[in-house]
Parts: structure tokens; sequence; C-alpha cells
């Protein structure tokens, strides 16, 4: 009997292996984990990490995990509405409004996250750490904090055309 697996609506990507290991009475255990970020490239993207003996169950585990923890992220065309800021240990991730064009001008991880959100046109810049693991969690704390001006509207209790002057 042939098993179906069910076609996911999100696309992942891989953005670290790390080999990790613990000394035990026999010598060296050796392990592997992964950090893979999923999207939609709709507005929804997560990250996680996965650990396991070999490298494509630690790709697997850590793809279940991002799936546990996506990010709505509110998107205006093919930008976000504004600059945000977003810090985790000592990673800092700057994301700017980009007009339509520009482009993804991201390093490595938070490009990454950023294309996987179905981000477009935008210019960031990191600070601090350049720890994939750490970039890509600063730069998801940025994306969960952005809001549309139809949120910032409803929770002032005013229109659109007030909030946006």
């Amino acid at each position: 009997m042939p098993r179906y697996e069910q076609e996911s609506e999100f696309k992942e990507r891989l953005v670290s292996v790390n080999r990790v290991s613990k000394t035990v009475k026999g010598g060296r255990n050796m392990r592997f984990s992964a950090l893979v970020v999923v999207g939609d490239e709709n507005g929804r993207v997560g990250a996680g990490m996965g650990k396991a003996a070999e490298i494509p169950e630690a790709i697997r585990k850590a793809g279940e995990d991002a799936k546990k923890h996506l990010v709505n992220v509110p998107l205006n065309g093919t930008t976000i509405p504004h600059e945000m800021t977003g810090y985790y240990s000592t990673a800092k991730s700057v994301l700017m409004p980009a007009p339509e064009g520009t482009g993804v001008i991201a390093g490595g991880a938070a490009r990454a996250v950023l294309e996987m959100a179905g981000i477009r046109d935008i210019r960031t810049k990191s600070y601090g750490t350049n720890n994939p693991i750490n970039m890509v969690k600063a730069t998801l704390e940025a994306l969960k904090k952005l809001r549309s001006a139809e949120q910032v509207a409803a929770m002032r209790g005013k229109t659109v055309e007030e909030v946006l002057g």
C-alpha cells in the first residue's frame, strides 16, 4: 500500500547545520543540530531547531518545530509597512521598507526569513553577532512587532485615513 505524503503549503529553507558533540564515558557522542525556516511566501513564517544523530532527521524535526512557531507578517504590497528593529541576545536586526524593484537586501540568515515571509523589497542591517540562530530570532522579533495601518487604526479607534494623515 503506497504512502501518500500530504503536500504542505509551506516551503522550507535550511539556514544552518551544526555538528555538536557530548563527551561520554566511551568517547564523544556526535549529533547534528539544524536550523530551518518555513513560510508560505504570503505573510506567514516560522523558524525551528532540530537535533538528531543524522542530518536529514534533524532537518525534519526542525521543520516540524518551525511549523509550530509561525508568525503572521503584515505586508504593504511587496514590502513592510514601516521600519522596525528586532533584538535577540546580542543580535540586532533593523528592517526598512524599500521601493518596488529594490529586492531583498539582507544577510544570509535574515534573507531566508524575509524570503520565506514573502517580502520582495526590503533593506536590512544587522548589528552585533552574526550567529545564524540569533539573527533569525532577531529578524522574527522585528516581524512580530510590525503593525499594518488597519491594525493601528483599530487599536486607536480611528479610521485608516486619520492614522495615515
